[in-house]
């Protein structure tokens, strides 16, 4: 199977960032790709304004529209890293002014096939030129543990932070994962520390393929992504990778192969610890 990871240095201008996904996506369908992953806000960068791109989203669904209109245009299956969109309760004036970061699965026929919003936020402290981020000022966590069965495998769909825990994995795995969808945004200083290694790790401890897209450049005096979007097997091999600047990582997973790993090291079978998540309803 013939999976993509494009890369992308997305900033605040909806319909540029459009073209230049645009423009990935023709390349990563010249080369027979079945299966794209684009980044985290790949459509707009600016965490601030999501709210607004979101609720324009509600009433025209431009990006949506723009991801079922390629997948079907090129015929193969494009996962839009995160799009912007309101929660049920975006109305309320307490409780409007944040969004879900959805990561939206489409099939080649353009159909939305699987929704997953992101559920572990980026609040921390980083030493680089913006200091500090806090997702949860305009994002709401998402709830939900999504795998979707997709040309015969069972994709396993997270976001960016995701990464750094790997009991949701686990779990992923442990509904039938064969693939892991990793769509992000990186900062170089986080990203140069840890991105490689985590991406490594959750295929190595899974035995399942994945891919990683990754923000990869300057996106303004104070953002900086690093890149180094990346495809690892289930043996933890890297298969390609696209260090700087946009670009597309193409390359051939066997799943066959993917399932001699599984057989003669059972992991899954080899397993003493259960692993549940906190909420019930993600059990």
């Amino acid at each position: 199977m013939r999976l993509a990871a494009i890369q992308m240095v997305s900033g605040n201008d909806l319909s540029d960032n459009l073209v230049q996904a645009r423009e990935l996506l023709e390349q990563a369908k010249a080369k027979d790709a079945e299966l794209v992953l684009l980044p985290e806000n790949f459509a707009m960068f600016a965490t601030p304004k999501l709210l607004e791109v979101a609720t324009e989203e509600k009433s025209v669904e431009t990006l949506q529209h723009f991801l079922a209109m390629q997948s079907k245009s090129l015929n193969m299956a494009i996962v839009g890293g995160t799009v912007p969109l309101l929660t049920q309760d975006s109305g309320d004036e307490d409780k409007g002014r944040r969004v879900r970061a959805a990561s939206l699965f489409y099939d080649a026929t353009g159909k939305c096939i699987a929704r997953y919003d992101k559920i572990h936020l980026f609040d921390v402290l980083v030493d680089d030129a913006q200091g500090s981020y806090c997702e949860s000022d305009n994002i709401e966590p998402g709830d939900n543990v999504v795998t979707v069965e997709w040309n015969g495998i069972s994709v396993g769909m997270s976001v960016c932070y995701d990464l750094r825990f790997p009991e949701l994995y686990k779990i992923l795995m442990n509904k039938g994962a064969d693939l892991l969808l990793v769509p992000a945004a990186f900062t170089q200083a986080t990203g140069e520390a840890h991105w490689l290694s985590l991406l490594r790790s959750r295929a190595i401890e899974t035995q399942c393929a994945v891919v990683g897209a990754n923000q990869g450049g300057e996106h303004s005096a104070k953002r900086h992504t690093f890149g180094h979007s990346v495809i690892y097997d289930a043996w933890g091999r890297q298969l390609g990778i696209c260090e700087q600047g946009p670009g597309v990582v193409i390359v051939d997973i066997d799943f066959e192969e993917q399932n001699k790993i599984r057989r003669q090291m059972p992991v899954l079978k080899h397993q003493r610890f259960s692993v549940s998540a906190k909420l019930d309803h993600l059990n």
